[in-house]
């Protein structure tokens, strides 16, 4: 049996039980949750390697539960549209791929043991996000084998610099710092290029209780018959590792050179729009950044030897994709290294000290216009701008880059107190966002409140040192009438156009 490791590196494998591999069991096991897709994974080329190393078959399990916070039809078409590429994906490979969507809370309970009481070894996707660390932790209870979790969240692994980083500077820096070491350990683009064994079939008792799931295309609307949240419908952009690579290929081609000018127009197609793909793990961050690189002629040569934490010319790469792999990389990855360190990321106590202080000293301020949550996400607010940022939300699951961080300041400058704005922002983002829950969804709701930022003056009502912003700004820097008759709901001759909130 092989004894070297294989790529990725050790410090991107969590040992959660440490037995040796079972010869005498049936395959090996990838338990396929963070990193929904059979490309660039490094989970996936971990259990793809101890089953050439066992000569086994590789059984891939997809679960979708239906108990999780915010299950709705938006988050679980996205994941199901997923499934069925899978499906079409590994129809053409050895592996045993079992789609499983809970009908009722609680039925996938004790599907995965099942299935790991015949694994050699079991392999799964180690992550920060949402409910994955308790979830994790209670698999490794129930996993009667040798039991790894991989990190594939980012460029560096989580491990490599593991403490909460209070702002984007900091993590930076350390970037530049520890991130060559690991530039070249990219998972392979095709993992499942091998020759490995099959398998005739799961066990009768397995395919009995927890039946793969079928009739996985759009047509069906799986999602409609179960009991999760309806009322929040689907999305037309597709979920799934084909999709998310066309996104990503769309992007290369027709946004990456203009993204620094045109990112924060409203009224441009200027962003990438692959955070949900990278949220469900249908494209992964290093698919992301191959392409990129292979789009600017880059090699890991180009990069500085500065460490000083510099925004630009750290990459040596055009400007353009510099802003871009700053987003991708740096403030990505600054939230899943924070969730990776920080238990209570989600919390509001979790705000850096000055900024709990300056909201504390504001918490009297007169609030002349306050909205409940229905109205916030009824986009019932006197204000077009915002009503039209929290209409493209409910209508397309997100929210143009720059309106955004205008969306989560508005809440908060018309909520009763901080702790309720929060609360409202996580609720309204992670029900309707496709890339809700997601670490890096936190960051900008954190942000908002002061999180990865410093203290600005002057200070204001409401706000203190809170950084500021308004509608009457945003429509000095863009041109927002568009973006308001497209998703607004108003005429334009409504519009307060002197209006400074």
């Amino acid at each position: 049996m092989p004894t070297d490791p294989p790529d990725p590196y050790d410090i991107r494998i969590r040992v959660r039980d440490t037995r040796p591999p079972d010869e005498d069991r049936d395959y090996v096991l990838y338990w396929m949750t963070a990193a929904r897709r059979p490309v660039h994974n490094f989970a996936l080329q971990r259990a793809v390697w101890h089953a050439r190393a066992l000569s086994k078959p590789l059984v891939i399990l997809e679960p979708l539960r239906i108990g999780y916070r915010w299950a709705n039809a938006r988050h679980h078409r996205f994941i199901i549209d997923g499934m069925h590429a899978h499906r079409a994906t590994l129809a053409d490979t050895p592996v045993t791929y079992h789609p499983y969507i809970e009908p009722e809370d609680g039925a996938g309970k004790g599907l995965l043991a099942a299935l790991a009481q015949r694994a050699a070894v079991v392999v799964g996707d180690e992550s920060p996000m949402f409910f994955y660390p308790a979830m994790l932790a209670a698999a490794a209870k129930q996993v009667d084998a040798r039991f790894e979790t991989v990190d594939g969240t980012g460029l560096l692994p989580l491990e490599a610099a593991p403490r909460a980083y209070p702002r984007a500077y900091s993590f930076r820096k350390a970037i530049q710092k520890h991130l060559p070491d690991y530039i070249d350990a990219r998972p392979a683009a095709d993992p499942l290029d091998v020759d490995l064994p099959t398998l005739d079939a799961l066990p009768d008792a397995v395919l009995e209780t927890w039946p793969a799931a079928e009739d996985l295309d759009r047509a069906s609307a799986i999602e409609r018959r179960l009991p999760i949240d309806n009322s929040v419908p689907p999305v037309e952009t597709i979920g799934g590792h084909i999709a998310g690579a066309e996104r990503l290929a769309h992007f290369i081609a027709h946004g990456l050179d203009g993204y620094a000018d045109d990112r924060n127009h409203p009224t441009r197609d200027g962003t990438s729009r692959l955070s949900a793909y990278l949220h469900y793990g249908h494209v992964g961050a290093h698919q992301v950044f191959e392409a990129v690189a292979e789009h600017e002629g880059w090699s890991p040569d180009d990069l500085s030897p500065s460490t000083g934490g510099g925004r630009e010319g750290w990459w040596g790469m055009r400007p353009s994709a510099e802003a871009f792999l700053d987003e991708l990389v740096t403030w990505r990855e600054l939230g899943y290294q924070y969730a990776h360190a920080a238990d209570d990321y989600t919390r509001f106590g979790s705000l850096p000290d000055w900024a709990k202080k300056t909201l504390a000293e504001h918490r009297g301020d007169p609030r002349p216009d306050l909205y409940t949550r229905t109205e916030f996400e009824d986009a019932e607010t006197h204000d077009p701008l915002w009503n039209a940022a929290q209409n493209q939300l409910r209508r397309e699951g997100i929210i143009h880059n720059y309106l955004r961080m205008l969306w989560g300041k508005k809440i908060l400058h018309w909520s009763q107190t901080p702790e309720e704005a929060l609360s409202i922002m996580i609720e309204l983002n992670n029900r309707w966002a496709i890339d809700g829950r997601d670490p890096n969804s936190y960051s900008g709701i954190f942000w908002v409140l002061g999180r990865f930022d410093r203290a600005w003056g002057p200070e204001r009502p409401i706000f203190g040192k809170i950084r500021y912003m308004t509608s009457k700004s945003t429509r000095s820097k863009y041109k927002v009438d568009p973006y308001i008759e497209e998703y607004g709901g108003f005429e334009l001759e409504q519009l307060r156009l002197g209006d400074a909130s």
